[in-house]
């Protein structure tokens, strides 16, 4: 049972990423040319069913898969220092994602005033993130 819940995990997590890399690069789109309204509104509409359809699924099926897989192995936590990083990590992607949906939300009302500059600089969190948590996993260096 376990390699099952662990291949339908990495399976969320492929998902996941997806959205975290696409999304803030639609953003990049939208904060560009807010100055053509047709341009974004379908922006608009790509970023809602990013995150409605392929992001908050994949987003639920990450944490609940990851937090059966600590369920199922507690001692894990015995391995070393390697599981805390990744778990740090780990949730702070997702506040990166939970981040997005308020930036989603806001672009959405026309509120958000940051610029195409700042979400490709943005767009790098969760690549540097993505690095930790697989190094954690599968080096498990200390």
């Amino acid at each position: 049972m376990y390699l099952w819940i662990k291949a339908f995990h990495l399976i969320s997590v492929i998902s996941w990423m997806a959205v975290l890399f696409y999304l803030p690069r639609l953003f990049v789109y939208h904060a560009e040319n807010r100055d053509k309204k047709e341009f974004v509104s379908v922006i608009k509409v790509m970023e809602y069913k990013l995150h409605k359809f392929i992001g908050i699924p994949a987003f639920w099926g990450t944490v609940i898969t990851g937090l059966l897989m600590i369920w199922l192995n507690p001692e894990i936590f015995k391995t070393g220092g390697w599981i805390h990083l990744k778990l740090t990590a780990a949730v702070l992607l997702i506040a990166y994602y939970i981040h997005l949906a308020v930036i989603r939300r806001k672009l959405e009302r026309d509120e958000c005033t940051k610029s195409g500059k700042f979400f490709r600089i943005y767009n790098e969190v969760p690549t540097v993130l993505m690095i930790i948590i697989v190094i954690m996993a599968v080096v498990r260096p200390f």
